[in-house]
C-alpha cells in the first residue's frame, strides 16, 4: 500500500515536470494606488493569496485543469507559490524578462495543464519603489517578442493590485476575459494596466 502511494506521488511529480517543460513551449475596480511606484502595505499576505482570491470565485464551468508554482514545487489543480530564484523558469514559463527579476519579493502562478499558451497567469509582489509602469511595459515587450510554439495566445493582460502586486496573464481571449473580470471584481484596488492582442 505504501509502495503504491509512493509510486503515485513519483508519477505525479514526473508528469508535472514533463508537462512544465512541454507546456511552456506549447502549450469590478475599487480604486487603487495608480500605476506608478509600488509602495505601502497591502491587505494581501503574498502573491499566492492574491491568485487564490481570484480562483476561488471561478464557477465550476470556468475552471480548467491547471498546475501552479515552479517545477520543483508544482501543485496540481490549484495556483502555487513560485520560487523567484528559479530565474530561467520565470522567463521561460511566465514570460518575465530578466531585467525585472530583481524587482520581485515573491510570486505565484497558475498554468493550463495541457497548453501554457491557452492560459498562463502569475502574480508578483514588487519591492518598494519599483516602477510599476516600467515593469508592465517590460513584461508586455518580452511577451510580444516571443516565438510562440503550438499556437500563440490571443491576449496579454496586466493588472495592478493595490500598488504592491502585479498580475500578468496571457492566453485565449475568453479565458483572459473571465480571469480579468474575476480579478477586478474580487481584488481591492485592481486596475487594468495593459490589455493587448498578441500580434
Amino acid at each position: 500500500m505504501k509502495t503504491t502511494k509512493t509510486m503515485k506521488k513519483r508519477a505525479i511529480l514526473f508528469m508535472t515536470a514533463t508537462l512544465l517543460l512541454v507546456s511552456a513551449g506549447c502549450g469590478k475596480t475599487q480604486g487603487g494606488n495608480g500605476t506608478g511606484q509600488g509602495s505601502g502595505e497591502s491587505e494581501y499576505a503574498d502573491s499566492l493569496e492574491v491568485l487564490n482570491t481570484v480562483v476561488k470565485v471561478y464557477g465550476e464551468d470556468e475552471l480548467f485543469a491547471m498546475y501552479g508554482g515552479d517545477q520543483a514545487n508544482a501543485v496540481m489543480d490549484a495556483p502555487g507559490k513560485f520560487d523567484i530564484s528559479k530565474t530561467d523558469e520565470l522567463d521561460f514559463t511566465l514570460g518575465l524578462p530578466q531585467e525585472q527579476f530583481s524587482s520581485l519579493e515573491d510570486a505565484a502562478s497558475m498554468v493550463h495543464m495541457m497548453n501554457a499558451n491557452t492560459f498562463t497567469g502569475a502574480v508578483y509582489r514588487l519591492k518598494d519603489g519599483t516602477d510599476m509602469d516600467a515593469f508592465a511595459d517590460a513584461v508586455k515587450s518580452n511577451l510580444l517578442a516571443r516565438q510562440w510554439v503550438c499556437g500563440q495566445p490571443d491576449t496579454i493582460l496586466i493588472i495592478n493590485v493595490d500598488g504592491r502586486y502585479v498580475i500578468t496573464a496571457f492566453g485565449v481571449a475568453e479565458m483572459i476575459e473571465i480571469f480579468k473580470n474575476h480579478a477586478l471584481e474580487t481584488l481591492t484596488g485592481a486596475q487594468v494596466m495593459v490589455e493587448a492582442p498578441v500580434i
